[in-house]
């Protein structure tokens, strides 16, 4: 029965009708699909190739369009007589028209058309507002198939419904229908495609797609070990359910023909994940690491304290790759404040003393600052030449150093991303760390083979993310999590507030003021924005200097600032000159000032989770009790209330990192541009972990047969051809 769809209607078609899966979008007009024309056709490839971030519409082709699944289904497909619908329910009834036209209301603004219908039990009345154009489908003796809440009109005596679904059936029955009378794809708009018009065409598209179009890619082994239906089924039961399948799987993703094309998408970004790990480990070790017990002893002696024991743990398993004899590829994730930094200093020694350049990048200017600073301290008693170089570096600095660097008189450098994308050249690079934020490293990987580069990489991310998930989405990276804060950091104490209690929070930071510590208070916004009702920084900066706390000593900190404007505020309250630091999220990382206790974080319903425990990261970092005020609006949404109450529950940031993926999906987590991975279609990271890790598990088997199956080698071939997974730059 799932295929009845198409095997019914495909004899109808001659061949030149018949489409593929390759077949381009904006040549559907040529396919005699019923209402596109050549205009609809380059519309639809349009919106399809936006949706799937394409550069050029021309690429958009019919498997792309039969992958923008269905939001959701509704049930049409019980057709009911007029004497069995009861007020209040939706129900699809088959009647013939009996009168029908339109009328002007409100004084002619408006038009009403209006039908009245029979069927053997009974008369019904449908209307629609400013539909005229009804006139010449819905005429008198039409045949028709209603869908819709049906109400009882108390004066008109009869059952009535307002803006229906609608179907128009001929008299004799040669097609099924598609809008009414089965089960019925709900769609998103799509460009400015509505759903009834985007459920046409990919019906008219399924019925001219046969079996033989849609050649299936999974080995058959793989299908039958894990209970797939074919591909061809998957993509007609994912649109137009055929099969026996209770509609509330299909809501939730859970039906056997999602299911199978949700396995498909993970096990190719496997497939993917898997061959570029294969090409790593075969690629050329660049640096030669030997470590004995001078190096050790260095090492320990850097240390102003011990490490803890994740710290010890991960810094093995960094030096074990260091001094393997294949290039390192590893990821470092921990939560705020559990000290991933001093590990990837410690490596970075390693590599220095056994001869070899490193390199620190930073996503922003910052953050570089705040590493070159933080590392210049820790390493002040060494012979090694650590310098700093960023877009504000001067240029007849810049030319200093990239001599330096050329001459291999800089043992590390910091910077952001420019560094290996400008005119700096490496005597002797060993060693790559690369601080991601939020990011994969995908693409400066790929900068530093292009330039001829194969060093030891290290990606370290400040957001936890849960271990499972990060195993599988960091496919081709090693993963070392340090899950525990070195002792004496305590837990920062978060409450929830909302805006009469702001005279009391005043008062508050007043005493840890007068206390001697110090205070961050955080906006969202820098300047006044007309569209929203929002605090800003610079005004209430302003406010709290002259109204709040005239007595204290107010600074105002954001990213719209020249650098040598950030850095002196920063240096200030560093140096405990600015009691209260009124900023924006340009603190949210790298920022580490032990004296401040209080972070105060205004219109808290605005940020996102991870967002928020990053800033609340930047107190708690002294001998003092620590707290987190998170003062929001009460009337902000419940999304908004789950995020702010889980603040107040955890500091763990891996619970954090699992609430804020459940509450705001994998999107930012996933997106191609911030991760140079492609986007999901169909899977989620979250709902489908499950398959995440089948998927991985059976690629893992397949990549380890030994002699490797003929249709093995076609998939890793089918891959290498694909320009999303990124495989020829890094390859």
């Amino acid at each position: 029965m799932s295929g009845s769809l198409v095997v019914h209607h495909a004899s109808t078609y001659t061949c030149s009708y018949m489409l593929t899966l390759t077949t381009p979008l904006h040549q559907l007009h040529r396919y005699k699909i019923p209402r596109v024309g050549e205009v609809t056709a380059r519309k639809l490839a349009a919106a399809i190739a936006q949706v799937n971030d394409m550069a050029d519409p021309r690429e958009a082709t019919v498997e792309d369009l039969l992958h923008y699944l269905p939001l959701r289904y509704e049930d049409r497909s019980h057709l009911v007589t007029i004497d069995r619908i009861e007020p209040g329910q939706y129900a699809s009834v088959q009647v013939r028209v009996r009168v029908a036209g339109s009328y002007p209301v409100k004084g002619g603004r408006l038009t009403i058309f209006e039908l009245s219908a029979t069927d053997e039990t009974g008369q019904i009345r449908a209307y629609w507002w400013n539909q005229r154009w009804l006139e010449g489908t819905l005429k008198r003796g039409t045949r028709v198939i209603l869908y819709g809440l049906w109400q009882w009109n108390r004066f008109k005596r009869c059952l009535e419904v307002e803006n229906p679904e609608f179907e128009v059936l001929p008299e004799r029955e040669t097609t099924e229908p598609i809008h009414t009378g089965r089960r019925v794809p709900i769609y998103r708009k799509l460009g400015s495609f509505k759903t009834r018009q985007l459920r046409a065409i990919i019906y008219h598209v399924i019925e001219r797609l046969s079996p033989e179009a849609v050649p299936e890619l999974l080995p058959r082994q793989t299908l039958a070990r894990h209970r797939l239906m074919s591909r061809y089924e998957a993509l007609v039961n994912a649109h137009f359910p055929q099969d026996e399948t209770p509609l509330e799987l299909y809501n939730q993703g859970r039906a056997p023909a999602w299911r199978r094309l949700i396995f498909e998408e993970f096990f190719w970004l496997q497939l993917a994940l898997a061959l570029r790990r294969a090409q790593r480990e075969r690629a050329p070790k660049g640096a030669i690491i030997h470590v004995d017990d001078r190096i050790r002893e260095i090492v320990r002696g850097i240390l102003p304290f011990k490490l803890t024991a994740a710290q010890r743990r991960a810094l093995k398993e960094i030096v074990d790759d260091l001094t393997s004899d294949r290039p390192m590829n590893r990821l470092l994730q921990g939560d705020v404040g559990s000290g991933k930094t001093i590990v990837a200093v410690l490596a970075m020694v390693v590599v220095i003393e056994s001869g070899y350049q490193a390199a620190l990048m930073a996503p922003t200017e910052i953050l570089a600052e705040q590493h070159a600073r933080n590392i210049k301290r820790i390493l002040a008693h060494t012979p090694y030449r650590v310098e700093l170089l960023t877009g504000s570096t001067k240029s007849h600095q810049k030319r200093q150093l990239y001599e330096a660097i050329a001459q291999g008189e800089v043992d590390l450098v910091i910077g952001t991303h420019a560094l290996i994308q400008e005119g700096v050249t490496f005597h002797k690079l060993g060693f790559v760390v690369i601080d991601e934020q939020h990011r994969f490293g995908v693409l400066q990987r790929a900068e530093l083979i292009k330039r001829g580069y194969h060093p030891d990489v290290l990606v370290m991310t400040a957001t936890p993310i849960p271990r499972s998930l990060a195993m599988t989405v960091y496919g081709d990276l090693d993963v070392s999590i340090i899950d525990q804060l070195p002792p004496g950091r305590k837990p920062v104490k978060t409450v929830l507030r909302f805006e009469d209690a702001r005279p009391k929070i005043y008062r508050f930071i007043a005493e840890e003021v007068r206390a001697g510590r110090q205070v961050y208070v955080v906006y969202p916004l820098v300047e006044e924005s007309e569209k929203m009702d929002l605090l800003n920084a610079t005004q209430m900066a302003e406010h709290l200097q002259q109204v709040v706390f005239p007595t204290f000593r107010v600074g105002l900190l954001h990213g719209k600032m020249k650098p040598a404007e950030k850095d002196e505020i920063m240096r200030r309250f560093v140096a405990g000159e600015i009691d209260i630091l009124v900023t924006t999220t340009v603190v949210e990382v790298g920022v580490d000032v032990p004296n401040a206790s209080v972070m105060l974080i205004e219109h808290a319903e605005r940020f996102g989770l991870a967002q928020l425990h990053q800033l609340r990261g930047r107190v708690g970092r002294g001998a003092a009790k620590s707290y987190c005020i998170l003062l929001s609006k009460e009337n902000s949404s419940e999304e908004a209330r789950a995020r702010l109450n889980t603040m107040v529950r955890t500091n763990d940031g891996f619970k954090i990192a699992e609430k804020d993926l459940e509450l705001r999906g994998p999107g930012e987590l996933m997106g191609t541009r911030q991760s140079g991975l492609p986007l999901f279609r169909v899977g989620n990271i979250v709902r489908d972990q499950k398959w995440l890790i089948a998927a991985r598990q059976e690629v893992h088997r397949l990549m380890s047969l030994t002699p490797r199956p003929p249709e093995v080698n076609d998939l890793l071939e089918r891959i290498r051809q694909q320009p999303k997974y990124g495989l020829a730059s890094i390859g």
